[in-house]
């Protein structure tokens, strides 16, 4: 194991922006202006509505992006994503839309479809043929024959290993193409080489992912699915080599939130998180680190992809230069700017120049390599839940708490849990979302 360092204590990318609203862009869309969340820059031009990018830093950056994309053209003004579908429904239901462009993530978007945004068909065959996905494109029709935004970039979840770890995989197991199996003889490996010292670690802390882990990754790997196989014998099986697994991940787990603080100190020396949360870990000695992929289970290789995008609100004030920056920012040179700045990943074809960060670059071959993995299969972030979105991420934790760290039966545990999560989504009438099957409403199978 390597030599420890105390972890970086400086401000996380997600520290969200909140309190007193600005002026500038404010007066332009006067309408939002009681948003909690809600922040302005100054600066004149169509107003580009946005949930991404909040941070004060990652505003800041991606700003001063966008004004080198489309100069002078754009006001860039975030908003929780709450605040973000009020103020667009409420804005096109009184015929009064103040806002030009809008970002946000598949989940933001694909509930406005129809009804709140235009239609994006004939914009998008007029960008031509850039490369994007052909699953982000169907994503982008929401479950209708047309299209609502156009795909903007992408984050995901990946694993960052050290060399002193690599040394450690199972005879003939490949870091790129590691079964579950391998992964978790590859943990016992590592840890019996370390002294019987974890050497990986997983973010279960407080404010930790863990819950998208077994959302994205274990749960359709094992399952094919989320909701929907839920409480499935197949989910069982999942929960067990969990069980299995959790021994070999270190004890402090419980407590980390961000995976690049312990990788970049020497506590652990594998882990899995997003790619934001890992992207300080090889700072130090680049040479020695690998991002990548995530492991297949038997019914693949779950994946969760953050997608965000880019829509014109019904009524827009101007739909011709939205069009336009969505040209702009839709180009190679722009994803590619895009990911210097702001740490996502292109989603049309564009070569990753050499000269980016080193964590950046092994991270986009490790996003583009899970993606295009044979068998991959593709999870989003809920859809439709609004607020009621934090009650299905408490199913998975606690589900996780209960099962790994207290020991309970687990199929019990999931009996539970799957009655809290049904009792949401027979309040909402929601559809599933993927890689579950869009039926009228989401069943918990």
């Amino acid at each position: 194991m390597r030599a420890a360092r105390p972890p970086g204590s400086g401000p996380s990318r997600r520290t969200v922006l909140r309190g007193a609203l600005a002026t500038g862009a404010l007066g332009a869309i006067g309408a939002v202006s009681g948003c909690v969340g809600f922040s302005t820059s100054g600066g004149t031009g169509m107003v580009f509505l946005s949930t991404q990018f909040r941070p004060v830093a990652e505003a800041g950056r991606f700003r001063a992006t966008l004004a080198k994309t489309v100069p002078n053209a754009v006001s860039y003004v975030t908003i929780e994503e709450g605040p973000f579908a009020s103020q667009v429904r409420s804005q096109a239901a009184a015929g009064r839309t103040q806002t030009g462009l809008l970002g946000g993530s598949h989940s933001d978007l694909a509930p406005l479809a129809n009804e709140y945004l235009e239609d994006l068909t004939e914009l998008l065959a007029g960008l031509g043929e850039r490369g994007w996905p052909t699953e982000y494109l169907g994503l982008a029709r929401a479950g209708t024959t047309r299209t609502w935004y156009i795909p903007w970039a992408q984050a995901s979840f990946v694993l960052a290993a050290h060399a002193d770890a690599l040394g450690h995989l199972p005879p003939g197991a490949d870091a790129e193409t590691l079964t579950y199996d391998q992964f978790l003889d590859w943990a016992i490996a590592a840890r019996q080489a370390n002294g019987n010292r974890p050497a990986l670690g997983l973010p279960g802390g407080p404010k930790g992912l863990i819950h998208r882990f077994l959302q994205g990754y274990l749960l359709p790997s094992f399952t094919g699915g989320q909701i929907s196989t839920f409480r499935s014998p197949e989910a069982v099986t999942a929960w067990r080599y969990l069980r299995e697994l959790w021994p070999n991940c270190s004890q402090s787990s419980t407590t980390y939130e961000f995976m690049q603080e312990p990788l970049e100190s020497g506590e652990v020396s594998i882990g899995w998180d997003h790619v934001a949360r890992l992207v300080t870990a090889p700072d130090r000695d680049p040479g020695n680190w690998r991002m990548l992929p995530a492991p297949r289970g038997p019914r693949g290789l779950g994946y969760m992809a953050v997608v965000i995008g880019l829509a014109i609100p019904k009524g827009g004030t101007d739909r011709r230069l939205a069009g336009q920056v969505i040209d702009a920012l839709s180009r190679p040179a722009a994803q590619v700017q895009l990911l210097r700045s702001n740490g996502f990943f292109p989603v049309v074809s564009a070569t990753i120049p050499d000269d980016l960060p080193p964590a950046l670059a092994m991270e986009a071959d490790a996003v583009r390599r899970q993606r295009d993995a044979q068998g991959a299969i593709l999870s989003l972030l809920p859809v439709g839940l609004g607020t009621r979105e934090g009650e299905v991420t408490k199913a998975f934790k606690d589900s996780f708490r209960a099962i790994i760290l207290e020991g309970a039966d687990i199929r019990s545990t999931l009996d539970n849990q799957a009655r809290v999560l049904q009792g949401v989504f027979d309040e909402l009438k929601v559809p599933c979302w993927a890689p579950d099957p869009a039926t009228a409403l989401c069943q918990v199978g």
